[in-house]
């Protein structure tokens, strides 16, 4: 119910995305299989931000890839790419706070009962993990290998985060994420605060998280 909501309030604004996408890229939507709740693969929606083929150049976006087109960087950069998603929410593949549906390889790179742990509940839009790593791409852009540091570094970090995240989380903390993801970029004072009420251990993974 929230979600059709949020998709009756968003409507002008993805209308405009939707429109500029097609003018840019002659696409609206990207489809790519996730992995779910109990290890099930499902159809993530959101909008096209790379150029047709791009898939083929893996799983791993860092800041000033190629295949992001011009429009694509606005939308990765003001997360409006995950918008479609809500379609998702109301399918019940997903749901709006949780952790982040992974794709296959990278789910195949994590121990199988970690998966399983992480996945025994519905992935979300926006998550622990989602909050901490709300600036990837710029990090892995100063890495010399984006792919080495995300499956050797940021991945097994995420899925800690999210494993932790779920023996503290409750409708309270779950609503506290969603009310500070849209900020988070702008306010990272903001960020680092909830982070650090909602897993205090974990606090110091904000100011570095690839460190």
């Amino acid at each position: 119910m929230v979600a059709s909501a949020l998709l009756i309030v968003s409507a002008p604004v993805f209308g405009l995305v939707a429109a500029l996408n097609w003018l840019a890229t002659r696409r609206v939507f990207f489809r790519q299989t996730r992995i779910g709740m109990g290890l099930q693969p499902f159809e993530i929606m959101k909008f096209q931000t790379m150029v047709d083929g791009a898939a083929q150049g893996g799983t791993i976006t860092a800041r000033g890839d190629r295949r992001v087109t011009r429009i694509g960087r606005i939308l990765r950069a003001a997360k409006l790419d995950e918008l479609p998603q809500l379609f998702n929410v109301v399918r019940g593949d997903m749901g709006l706070v949780g952790p982040r549906p992974l794709t296959p390889n990278e789910v195949a790179a994590i121990p199988v009962a970690r998966a399983r742990q992480m996945y025994a509940i519905r992935p979300g839009m926006t998550g622990i993990a989602a909050l901490v790593f709300i600036d990837e791409e710029r990090l892995l852009g100063r890495m010399p290998d984006p792919e080495a540091a995300y499956f050797e570094v940021v991945l097994p970090r995420k899925v800690s985060l999210e494993i932790a995240y779920a023996r503290h989380r409750t409708w309270l903390t779950d609503l506290m994420i969603l009310v500070v993801t849209p900020f988070a970029g702008a306010f990272p004072w903001l960020r680092r605060a909830a982070i650090a009420r909602l897993l205090p251990g974990e606090a110091r993974a904000i100011t570095d998280p690839v460190a």
